[in-house]
């Protein structure tokens, strides 16, 4: 069975749907004011699950891991951390993210979907190792076709075993947010430069490099323009995982939320195989680089919060989740006011009392 047969995803557009969300919106904004950007996203969670009243439960908030062979060109040391050491720091709370999901009543969970090294059991720590990180995207492919497509079918399996309805997704690993650079920069038809991680920090003579590289592995792999064939020319194995993730998700009505460039590359290959994947997505950011910006557009999207910060993939979904809650809680958890109710307090006075008062 192929990927796509295993991936029927549901659009989300329902008119009717869509106007009763809104008049119900509408009414509370009469009574209330306005909530400005609250509104549509709480529209845009009942589309999601099909319901005017959507409830979230267990939401995991998963950080996929991996390493990456074109490290070894000396590009994608982010902070100077090996992936191993940022995913111990994820899981012993020693990272913003960590405390932040905690704090939000998010279950954090660590995926070793390649990272180099054995890690030591720990109970956030999921353990679906592909391989032990990929090879050098500028000197070969950076999988197999196998491993591409064992990467999405364990993404499948670990999507269709989660409790709740609520997944937010993030990458993490040295050569990670490159990886996603080339995948997008291809799909995109834009310069690779465009993607890329960048900012004051950056050396000139370190850009030149990083670009050097980045041509270099796109030219290898020329005619790689398939989500399945991009997956094994570029890598890596944290973005087929979540591929596989993002496409189950969907299946089942989740809520997708999107942190990084990672997650939207990996969003971006699974609306080719599955375009109403992008329904069920929302999107976060943790850093304020422009390759971001240049991601986030191919979706025609915004994050729900801009706050500046320079940090983990992952940090971004931890502060919008309470946003996100205040949005479903506009339709499910504010009283209606009865109209009798109001007409009566308006003709008598403020001081009639009402039924149940």
């Amino acid at each position: 069975m192929t990927v796509a047969q295993q991936s029927l995803i549901s659009p989300t557009a329902s008119p009717e749907l869509e106007k009763a969300l809104r008049d119900r919106v509408d009414r509370r904004s009469a009574i209330a004011g306005g909530l400005g950007e609250l509104e549509p996203l709480a529209v845009r969670l009942g589309l999601v699950q099909n319901s005017l009243t959507p409830r979230f439960r267990d939401p995991v908030l998963a950080l996929f891991a991996s390493d990456h062979g074109i490290v070894v060109d000396g590009v994608g040391t982010q902070w100077g951390r090996a992936t191993r050491d940022q995913v111990q720091m994820a899981l012993h709370a020693q990272l913003p993210v960590s405390v932040f999901a905690r704090l939000q009543g998010l279950h954090l969970t660590v995926v070793d979907c390649g990272v180099a090294e054995n890690l030591p059991p720990h109970a956030r720590l999921l353990a679906r190792k592909v391989a032990h990180g990929t090879r050098n995207a500028r000197t070969a492919h950076a999988m197999s076709p196998e491993q591409a497509h064992a990467g999405v079918r364990v993404g499948m399996e670990i999507a269709d075993n989660l409790p709740g309805n609520v997944l937010a997704c993030a990458g993490m690993g040295q050569g990670s947010a490159e990886c996603a650079a080339l995948i997008l920069s291809r799909l995109a038809d834009q310069p690779v430069r465009d993607f890329v991680v960048s900012g004051p920090a950056m050396r000139q003579d370190d850009l030149v490099h990083l670009l050097d590289v980045l041509h270099g592995a796109l030219a290898r792999h020329r005619d790689a323009r398939e989500p399945m064939d991009l997956l094994a020319a570029f890598g890596g194995h944290e973005l087929a995982v979540m591929v596989g993730a993002m496409l189950v998700a969907a299946s089942k009505r989740s809520l997708i939320i999107v942190d990084g460039i990672a997650a939207c590359a990996a969003l971006k290959l699974a609306s080719l195989i599955c375009t109403p994947v992008t329904d069920y997505a929302v999107f976060c950011r943790s850093h304020v680089h422009r390759g971001l910006d240049e991601a986030l557009a191919l979706f025609r999207a915004s994050a729900l919060l801009e706050l500046g910060m320079d940090s983990a993939d992952g940090t971004g979904a931890a502060l919008a989740w309470p946003m996100i809650r205040s949005a479903a809680a506009l339709l499910t958890d504010l009283h209606e006011v009865a109209e009798a109710r109001l007409t009566a307090r308006h003709e008598h006075g403020a001081n009639v009392p009402t039924p149940g008062a």
